[in-house]
Formats: C-alpha cells, structure tokens, sequence
C-alpha cells in the first residue's frame, strides 16, 4: 500500500502548497502598495482590466499587474471597472484601488462662470477648462446662461455643460419671475433678463443692486430713456467702458441714449442676483445715479441733486489726479 501513502503525502503537500500561495497572494492584495506620493491619472474609456492594470502598475500605485488582474477577475471586479480622471494617495492596497475604480470615485472639478460675461468671454473659459471635451456647437445668446461654479468631471462634454448652465438659467429665471413684485414695468421674463444684464454691468456691489434696479424701474414707469453707458459700449461692440460724448450720442440698437426703454437683449450674462433686484427692486423716488469716487454710486431722485452728485464726482476725480486739472 505504499502507493496510497505516496498519494495521501503528496494530496498533502498540494493542500499546503495552496494553502500558502492562498495566504501569500492574501498579503499582496492587502499590503500597502508602493505609491510613495498622491498621484493622479486618468483612464480612458474602453480599457480592459489587463490594460489599467498596466497603467496602474506603470504608475506606481500598485506592484504587479497580474495581481490587480487575478483580484479583480477573481471578484468580477473586471466587468465594473470605469474610466475616468482618479487620485491616488500613498500606500493604497490592491483592494482599496480596484474599489475606487468601481465606485467611480473620480476627481472633481469645477469651472467658475462670473456674472457679466459676454458670450465669447464664456467659451474662452470653457475651452480652457482642463478635462473638458469637444467643441461648443449650442448657439448661445447673452442672457441665455447661469453664471455661477460648476461641478464637472473629466470627459465630461462643453455642449453637456453648457445645457445644464441654461437650464439653470431657465429654472432660476422661472423661480424669480413667480415671485416677482406688483406693477413692474416688464412684459417677459426675457426682459428681466435684459434689464437685469445693465443692472449686472452697472454696478458691483452687491448691496446696491436692488437701489440700482429701482432707478432703471423708476424710469420705465416715466417713459425715461435708462441712459445706461454700459449698453453704448456694448452697441459699439467694442472692449472697455470708455466713452466719449459723441458715443452717446451715436445710434445703435442698444444705446439707451438714443432707444427709449429696454435693448432687444440683454448685453450679457447676469447672475441670479442682479435678476432678484430686477423683480424685486428697492422702493425709492431715484431717477438717476452716479458713482461716488469709493467703489459706489451716490443716488438722487431730482435732477438738481443728481448734479451736485456729479459735481462732487468730478471733484473727487480732480483731488486723485491732480494733472487732469
């Protein structure tokens, strides 16, 4: 019977033998792995487990790429594994490697829109935006998006994006015209948008957008021409906010010198903030405004007071530039 314990020995052995490369291979998926830094790359669509092994191996966060394979086919792990732009901090195991894939536990990224902007401003800043893809093809008029900061992920499309910054646009603008005060001298909300984009360019401080909103509402109810610079400028279509008098006087479309009422469009993209003041103005008898010198604007409802307003304007820019005088 030497046969059968030539047989029991070596079934034995083969146990043990498995029961070792079992415990062995255990440790190298658990162990740290060799990343010493955070990293970050990006998988492409497409790739096979055997590929982002490779990749990830090559990058340095794991040891071996067979391992990552063995564990994620072993797992069924291999069918769930997604592309996409991924951080990886030092020391992560196999394990926690192949979960951040299947999670889809990408890096975040974020595009800032500032309120203000003029179409061609907006796409210079999304073609810049790192991890975007493909070109811009929507058409987009001024007024028809969101400016605000928008989440994204690598891949992610710019028309994708651009269709969810006007439907933010259209829910806001929605939400605001509900809401809005009695007896506004406003038809649309297309024209809110209009006269919220002045609003927008007109002033910067935050706190004078509803008085700012009042004044240009105050004039609507009058029949008033709004005299805003801002929309001379933009119906010159040119860079800048320096005008001379001659501008103001030259007839465009949008020269609010010249047009009574509201432009045909807004002259860019404002923010949810500058819309609020539009429907929900501050109440006050001021017809006119005019900046201060400090960064605001000193307001008056009479015409008498508006030109000491400026009076004391131009005086204040003789006092900072003593060589205009």
């Amino acid at each position: 019977m030497k046969w059968v314990r030539f047989l029991f020995v070596m079934v034995v052995l083969a146990g043990v033998g498995a029961g070792g490369a079992y415990l062995w291979f255990q440790r190298a998926i658990e162990m740290p792995g060799p990343l010493q830094a955070p990293v970050t790359i990006v998988i492409e669509p497409r790739s096979g487990v055997s590929a982002i092994a490779r990749q990830l191996a090559d990058s340095g966060i794991t040891a071996q790429s067979w391992i990552t394979v063995l564990q994620a086919r072993r797992t069924g792990q291999d069918r769930s594994l997604k592309p996409g732009e991924y951080r990886f901090d030092p020391g992560m195991n196999v394990i926690a490697v192949l979960d951040k894939l299947v999670r889809h536990d990408v890096v975040v990224r974020f595009v800032t829109i500032p309120e203000g902007l003029v179409t061609a401003e907006i796409k210079a800043i999304l073609d810049g935006a790192q991890g975007l893809v493909g070109d811009i093809t929507a058409k987009i008029e001024d007024g028809d998006l969101k400016p605000e900061t928008y989440r994204y992920e690598w891949g992610d499309k710019r028309d994708a994006l651009v269709a969810r910054m006007r439907n933010a646009r259209e829910a806001a603008l929605k939400e605001l015209w509900d809401a809005r005060a009695q007896d506004l001298p406003l038809n649309s909300p297309e024209e809110a948008v209009a006269l919220a984009s002045i609003v927008e360019k007109e002033t910067g401080k935050p706190d004078e957008r509803p008085r700012v909103a009042g004044v240009f509402i105050n004039r609507l109810k009058r029949g008033m021409k709004l005299q805003s610079d801002p929309t001379v400028v933009y119906g010159l279509g040119r860079a800048g906010d320096t005008i001379t008098y001659a501008d103001l006087e030259r007839p465009t479309p949008f020269n609010t010198y010249v047009i009574p009422g509201l432009p045909p469009s807004p002259i860019c993209h404002p923010g949810r903030a500058s819309l609020a003041a539009v429907l929900n103005p501050a109440a006050s008898q001021d017809l006119y405004f005019v900046a201060d010198g400090t960064g605001g604007h000193a307001f008056a409802a009479s015409l008498d007071e508006h030109n000491r307003n400026v009076a004391q304007w131009r005086k204040s820019q003789r006092a900072s530039n003593p060589e205009a005088k």
